[in-house]
């Protein structure tokens, strides 16, 4: 059976270069990307400045969700995951996949509207994509869910068996 301890290590070093990459897209990537499609098409109006901010909105909460993993790494390796303390860092990354899941509601759904409003856009393959994502965005919530319930579960299967012992 393989260590979690060996596990630990690998997967933040992980969680740091994907930080990292996301702060590259943050701050770069993803400004230049849809600035210069607001400056070549104007005709787009303020599409790019709405997909931007969702797009940076949503990269914070990937952020945040690797921020929560982390944290309950620690709490692994110290031995402390059926803590207060874990529940709390749990139920901010579950509240965080929610939160996005719901602003990629939105936006799918904008984005439906500009697709059956603009004749150069409508195509029935335009609307696969956002409502293919919010799909899968909605079973990683109730994933997210499930797995928060288990833990709670766990938890307190573990604490009447300290009473027992």
């Amino acid at each position: 059976m393989l260590s979690l301890d060996r596990v630990i290590l690998p997967l933040r070093v992980l969680i740091v270069l994907v930080f990292v990459g996301l702060v590259v897209a943050q701050v770069m990537s993803l400004p230049g990307e849809f600035g210069q499609q607001a400056r070549e098409a104007p005709e787009l109006g303020a599409a790019p400045w709405i997909l931007l901010a969702f797009g940076i909105l949503e990269i914070v909460c990937v952020q945040v969700v690797l921020v929560c993993i982390w944290r309950l790494l620690g709490l692994i390796s110290a031995d402390r995951i059926f803590s207060e303390k874990a529940f709390v860092w749990v139920d901010v990354l579950a509240w965080t996949i929610v939160v996005a899941w719901l602003m990629l509601v939105g936006v799918a759904a904008w984005l439906m509207t500009v697709f059956l409003t603009t004749p150069e856009l409508r195509d029935p393959g335009n609307g696969v994509l956002p409502v293919g994502l919010v799909l899968i965005g909605g079973v990683v919530v109730l994933v997210v869910i499930v797995l928060r319930a288990l833990l709670h579960q766990a938890a307190a299967m573990r604490s009447d068996l300290e009473e027992v012992i």
